[in-house]
């Protein structure tokens, strides 16, 4: 729950350390300005505390960037306004916009669980100095002022926090997926070179070989022999290509300008359901989609049959493809075990290859993909805007 989504770059560490210093200078030049009230204390704050902690953060964020993370560094900062403000109480309004200010940040920094922890105890320690200090507002003024400040703050720990959570969170599945990506692609280059060289290649150095064997023998006059080595030939080459077939609908069809995505599927059908042990029923509407928009709602289907086929150890998926309004929406169902208590779709977990596949080809379409599960089958429904003209 308090764990925190890792940043990409130490620059806005360096910049919320400059701004800091900027903070630390403009307050002494204010002081100055107004001619070192409180008797010189307010300014022994801003010169002893506020800008040497400036300094401190500065250098580490050079140095040690990893330590700017740690919840210390948020406390000090909202304990350095506490003392400010109870040193001088006339300063309550630029504490207030400064601590604002350093709760936006920390709740980009340290993410949407710890900003709020940082946002409410900033909250309770400036409102308890204010009650205590005697802030330069009292009764009902004060209290309008409190609770505006304690909106605010909170408010903005909440949205930049979450901002920054699911941006951060959707960067690192996006890489972790191409990671990942890239060594099922290699994976399956390796797997497809050794279903060729042990399979079809070695085959065919066998077909030669009967081919040669039937010229011999219709050479000697075998015609018997011949036709037996050829029928044997044909055989061979028949499993052949059905083999090739199977490998090439695992790759998925590579031409949508001239196959449907109705067509590709039920292409794919006799091989889903001898390679999977499952019926496959298939519905669809008959409108004009764009040959990417088709490839990649097929690639989905393709996932989904595969996910109920090899691990929900479903008997029976259904396919079905409408239109509802300006939007397509795709539903593959399936009988299967489910997922459990696990969401598939987790903010934070990329899950399973296939199902962050799923979403990212979902999120190229502009639209959505969700997963409805139960012990009863799951679903993966898809909705996605039509393409102008569509």
């Amino acid at each position: 729950m308090l764990r925190r989504v890792p940043i990409e770059s130490n620059q806005p560490l360096v910049a919320f350390a400059w701004a800091r210093v900027a903070l630390a200078v403009a307050g002494l030049a204010s002081v100055a300005v107004a001619g070192f009230p409180e008797e010189g204390r307010l300014a022994a704050v801003v010169a002893g505390v506020a800008f040497p902690w400036a300094l401190l953060t500065l250098i580490l964020a050079y140095t040690r960037p990893g330590t700017a993370f740690h919840p210390l560094f948020p406390a000090i900062d909202m304990a350095v306004l506490v003392v400010v403000e109870a040193v001088a109480p006339d300063t309550y309004g630029a504490v207030r916009f400064t601590a604002l200010l350093l709760i936006s940040v920390h709740a980009h920094l340290q993410g949407e669980a710890r900003g709020l922890i940082v946002a409410a105890g900033g909250v309770a320690a400036l409102v308890a100095t204010a009650l205590l200090a005697g802030a330069p507002v009292s009764g009902g003024l004060l209290v309008v002022y409190e609770l505006t400040f304690a909106v605010a703050a909170i408010g903005s720990a909440v949205l930049l926090g979450r901002t920054r959570t699911t941006e951060s969170t959707s960067r690192l599945r996006a890489r972790d997926l191409t990671r990942r990506t890239l060594g099922a692609e290699a994976e399956a280059r390796r797997r497809l070179a050794e279903s060729i060289h042990d399979g079809p290649l070695q085959e065919l150095i066998g077909l030669d070989m009967m081919l040669s064997a039937a010229r011999q023998a219709t050479e000697a006059g075998e015609t018997e022999r011949a036709a037996q080595v050829l029928a044997e030939a044909r055989k061979l080459t028949e499993r052949n290509v059905e083999s090739l077939r199977d490998e090439i609908v695992g790759l998925g069809p590579a031409a949508f300008e001239e196959l449907s995505f109705e067509e590709a599927v039920q292409t794919c059908l006799p091989t889903w359901q001898r390679r999977y042990g499952i019926e496959v029923e298939l519905a669809t509407e008959r409108f004009k989609l764009s040959s990417e928009m088709e490839g990649d709602l097929f690639r989905i289907v393709q996932e989904a049959v595969t996910n109920a086929g090899r691990h929900a150890h479903a008997e029976t998926v259904s396919v079905h493809l409408h239109r509802a309004g300006k939007t397509v929406e795709l539903r593959v169902s399936d009988d299967g075990e489910g997922f459990g208590d696990v969401d598939p779709l987790g903010p934070v977990e990329s899950g399973h290859l296939g199902l962050a596949a799923m979403r990212e080809r979902a999120a190229l379409l502009y639209g959505e993909l969700r997963i409805e599960t139960s012990g009863d089958g799951t679903s993966v429904v898809v909705r996605a805007p039509l393409p102008a003209g569509g």
